[in-house]
This record gives C-alpha cells, sequence and structure tokens, in this order.
C-alpha cells in the first residue's frame, strides 16, 4: 500500500470512512504483528512499522484524533503511542465498550463517527458499535465475518497506514484527493 486507499474499495466502506471523525487502534495484532519479545532479563521488545507511524501523525494533523484502546498494557506500545501523539490510550482494558464509552464521553464523539481497526474477540464489542469496523487479514476468523473492511496488510506491516489513508481520502483531507 503506497499512500492511497486500493483501487477497489467499495463505495459503503468509503461513505463509512466519509463520516469517520475519531480512528481507534487495538494494538497487539494491529499496530503490532502479535508476537511479543522477552529478552533474558524480563524486558519486552515490541516493533513497530515506521509508516504506520507517518500515517498516524497525517492523520492527526488533517484534525482527526486517534486513540487506543488495548487488552495489555506495554511499556513499548506507551511510548510509541505518545511519541506519535495519540493522546487517548486505554491499556489494560479488560472489558474495551466500557473503554469506548470513556472515549465517546471524553472526546464527544459518538460511536457511529469513530472506526476501530482490530483483530482479535475482543474488538467485537467496538465492532458492533462503531461506524467503520476494519479488521487484519490475519484476523480471528469472527472478527473478518464482521468487518466492514479488510486492510491488505497484516498487522504491524502497514494496516494502520492503510486505515488512516481511507479515512483521509474519503473525507478529502488528502492532498490532491476527489473525496
Amino acid at each position: 500500500m503506497s499512500g492511497r486507499p486500493a483501487p477497489g474499495v467499495p463505495e459503503r466502506v468509503r461513505r463509512l470512512a466519509g463520516a469517520v471523525r475519531l480512528l481507534i487502534l487495538d494494538v497487539d495484532g494491529v499496530l503490532t504483528d502479535g508476537r511479543l519479545y522477552y529478552g533474558a532479563d524480563g524486558v519486552q521488545l515490541t516493533a513497530f512499522h515506521a509508516r504506520d507511524g507517518s500515517a498516524i501523525k497525517r492523520l492527526l494533523t488533517a484534525g482527526v484524533p486517534i486513540a487506543a484502546i488495548s487488552g495489555r498494557s506495554s511499556p513499548g506500545a506507551a511510548r510509541r503511542l505518545g511519541e506519535l501523539g495519540v493522546r487517548h490510550v486505554y491499556a489494560g482494558v479488560a472489558d474495551k465498550g466500557e473503554a469506548l464509552d470513556a472515549l465517546c464521553t471524553a472526546t464527544s464523539v459518538a460511536a457511529e463517527h469513530m472506526a476501530h481497526i482490530g483483530d482479535d474477540v475482543p474488538d467485537l464489542p467496538l465492532f458492533e458499535r462503531v461506524g467503520l469496523a476494519v479488521a487484519v487479514p490475519d484476523a480471528h476468523p469472527w472478527v473478518l465475518a464482521r468487518a466492514h473492511w479488510v486492510t491488505a496488510s497484516r498487522g504491524g506491516c502497514g494496516a494502520v497506514q492503510e486505515a488512516c489513508d481511507l479515512v483521509l481520502t474519503a473525507r478529502g483531507l488528502w492532498p490532491g484527493a476527489a473525496g
């Protein structure tokens, strides 16, 4: 994926993406490839894709806030999200639906004007409520079945870039985008 949503994105998905006012990211399996690396000293290492970070900054610069809702707390993820300017981070969340309620209150954005990109069963409560549900191609089958759109790239390999670029293009915020 190089900068723009793939040709052939269904019109319904473009319409849903055009209504997005906030993008929610899962972390493990979406912002990362889902693998956890532990060193001998117990330190956890996590890899992030630079293009996902660049796309997050583009979306934030265009005025579309980004949040992260994750079932795990990770110092590496907290650091990366902070570096990128993601202000709404909910980590170590047992109930992602409750976190969504808190996010709606904190941002005054209704869930139907949000998109969520997820990969596993705990993401399903968000998929049921947001306006645009996006999955990565190696997501759990139940997640794939409920997604409005599936990225071409796997988690940690540019999937977030695709979702950001879809929203930018659909909202007419991409330089030169027809909307």
